[in-house]
């Protein structure tokens, strides 16, 4: 006697995913995802062109000073230390694949999760639908995501910044949606009462009181976005993630482990100069200011309006 219904009748899913994929989704649509690859080669080209190209000592000076601007200079320190260590190293060119691949990632993250969030806060009926849609997107394991890309886009360095870009979205689009949210309603009534418009409120008000929630949700796309590039080198992303497996697949520990200590030093580095950007002066003070100016503005219109 059957003790489980898988003894009786197994659900083929699997059969069922794989015809779904192989003969409906890649046939019909592989074109127009290929077509998306377009504008992600050019930006991660130029990047990749430029930071190879840029003279080593510009490099060292120039990354220090974004540290110290940013940060302060301990930040300032920390950043001179591990440029010049992970030439030290010999993983110089790795170094700048990986970090054009997680700028380009991280580029195209801001200007879709920026918009999906704005429009998560201002509709809740949309919230509501892309929310299980982004659960999935952060539940399924890393390396689920490369079977699809390869499928669709092949395999190379930019599917594997398309997979960065799904994998690390979800965060930008969240915080985002919770920052403008969290304006509170008060200041809200008080731009309307003072006629601000609906492109006045976002920009003047709600996107600077809320910017450091957002810079927040652009730090863990930012560290989302290293942990995937690292993985895309299983589909031939180049960088530090190729020098990690390459050197596991040859038995050579030394080589994964510079690999290893060039991802770690360059997450710090990002880490702490986007945390700085979040708890910076622009991001506490800049809605104050932007909202005093609407409230200035309102005044004076009804000062003119009254006058005789």
């Amino acid at each position: 006697m059957a003790t489980r219904i898988s003894e009786l009748y197994t659900l083929p899913l699997d059969d069922w995913i794989e015809v779904v994929v192989k003969e409906w989704l890649v046939p019909n649509f592989r074109p127009a995802f290929q077509a998306l690859q377009w504008p992600i080669e050019q930006v991660l080209g130029g990047l990749e062109a430029l930071l190879l190209w840029l003279p080593y000592p510009v490099f060292v000076l120039l990354v220090p000073l974004i540290a110290w601007r940013a940060a302060g200079s301990r930040v300032a320190i920390f950043a001179l230390a591990t440029v010049l260590f992970l030439d030290l190293l010999g993983i110089w060119r790795e170094t700048m694949i990986t970090l054009s691949m997680i700028i380009t990632a991280v580029a195209f993250c801001v200007m879709v999760g920026v918009p999906l969030g704005i429009l998560a806060a201002r509709s809740d009926r949309f919230a509501a639908l892309i929310r299980p849609v982004l659960d999935i997107m952060q539940t399924i394991p890393p390396f689920v995501y490369l079977v699809p890309i390869v499928m669709l886009f092949g395999v190379g360095i930019v599917p594997g910044v398309i997979a960065t870009i799904i994998f690390a979205l979800p965060p930008m689009i969240r915080l985002t949606n919770l920052g403008i949210r969290q304006v509170q309603a008060e200041l809200i009534e008080a731009g309307l009462a003072f006629g601000a418009s609906r492109r006045q409120l976002l920009f003047e008000i709600q996107i600077p009181l809320a910017l450091r929630t957002i810079m927040a949700g652009l730090n863990q796309t930012l560290m989302l976005s290293l942990s995937m590039v690292v993985i895309a080198a299983l589909i031939g992303a180049g960088g530090l993630g190729l020098t990690v497996f390459t050197g596991l697949g040859r038995l050579d520990i030394g080589r994964a482990s510079l690999g290893g200590i060039g991802i770690v030093l360059l997450a710090i580095l990002l880490d702490r100069v986007t945390q700085a950007l979040g708890e910076g002066g622009h991001a506490r003070t800049g809605g104050r200011r932007s909202f005093k100016r609407l409230l200035c503005q309102g005044l004076g219109k009804m000062r003119r309006d009254r006058a005789p």
